[in-house]
């Protein structure tokens, strides 16, 4: 792991929802709920509706609740298109 923390960009048809730094991501994955650390392998994978959680490296989180949507982890960006 070259980097503890993951670029994540939350993407919605009307707005960016988040983009900033997080050392974790919870998804509620189509097939099961699924976590994304640093160092996680590529992956694209849909989602389903839950709640999206993340946490940042000084201890904060956030979420946001979706309907549905997919999740592509290439490298250290994980970016999320969702419908809300």
């Amino acid at each position: 792991m070259s980097n503890p923390r993951l670029i994540l960009r939350i993407l919605s048809p009307e707005e960016t929802l988040f983009d900033g730094e997080v050392t974790k991501v919870y998804f509620p994955g189509a097939y099961c709920p699924f976590e994304v650390l640093p160092g996680h392998a590529p992956i694209i994978s849909s989602l389903t509706d839950g709640r999206l959680l993340w946490e940042t490296a000084d201890g904060n989180s956030g979420y946001v609740d979706i309907r549905c949507g997919l999740v592509r982890v290439d490298s250290e960006v994980v970016t999320v298109c969702v419908e809300k």
